[in-house]
């Protein structure tokens, strides 16, 4: 098993925000089908991946990351939504409740302990703001405002499902940032997501954390969304099949 990196506690003081500023390099935090860094690199380099539905423009800077880590975010891994590439209920995170203006930390989501596994890439704030862009499939070449972010902790840039920005904590001095939707875990109906996209998030999680198949079935298995649709025999046993390797 590899060692997963912890995160600094945020802190959104005018002076820590100030250090921070200008971002160059920030941690984009991966939870979904990204923590694939084959996947990762068409939002990078632009085309469509083998079977996928969509043609990604690809970033402005198409350099692959400087640095990767893994990385456990605190929070909920939830399903919800119709996934238009994957079918079946899209991967959010819940952070927990939004903080109140002038006060640094967020809320914690219902299980205070709940942690989820993801993949860190070290990318400049452009190639962010790029991959946040075609996940809401419109064309990049906008730079995001991350101000709110680094200072509250959260940012919505737009209604959409992965237009709020969440700051979870810093690594190595930089910013550890991911999107998300605007609501929480309990504001939304929950959607099983589908056999594909389970075995693609379970197989990031293998190859970047280094847990057993079962560990991930068992983890996915827990999640909203996933929970009575899926068992973790069912979930292992997608790793496992012909062609998965």
């Amino acid at each position: 098993m590899i060692r997963p990196r912890r995160l600094e506690a945020r802190c959104g003081s005018p002076e820590t925000v100030r250090n921070l500023r200008p971002v160059r390099h920030l941690w984009y935090a991966a939870y979904g089908s990204n923590m694939h860094l084959d996947r990762l690199t068409y939002y990078l380099a632009g085309g469509r991946p083998p079977g996928g539905l969509r043609t990604y423009p690809g970033c402005r800077d198409p350099r692959h990351p400087a640095r990767t880590a893994p990385i456990m975010l605190p929070g909920l891994l939830y399903f919800a939504t119709e996934s238009q590439v994957w079918t079946g209920g899209r991967a959010f995170y819940d952070p927990g409740t939004e903080p109140e203006p002038g006060s640094a930390p967020a809320g914690k989501p219902a299980d205070s302990e709940a942690e989820l596994p993801a993949r860190a890439y070290l990318l400049t704030p452009q190639q962010f703001s790029d991959i946040a862009a075609q996940e809401m499939y419109r064309e990049p070449g906008e730079d995001l405002d991350l101000t709110e972010a680094l200072t509250r902790g959260r940012s919505r840039i737009g209604p959409g499902r992965y237009e709020t920005l969440v700051c979870a904590g810093l690594l190595d001095g930089c910013p550890v940032l991911t999107f998300t939707a605007p609501w929480s875990s309990k504001d939304i109906a929950l959607n099983p997501p589908s056999a594909p996209y389970l075995r693609h998030i379970a197989a990031g999680i293998v190859a970047a954390h280094g847990w057993s198949p079962l560990r991930a079935a068992e983890y996915l298995a827990g999640c909203p969304g996933a929970q009575g649709h899926w068992t973790a025999t069912d979930i292992a046993a997608l790793l496992t099949a012909p062609g998965t390797s």
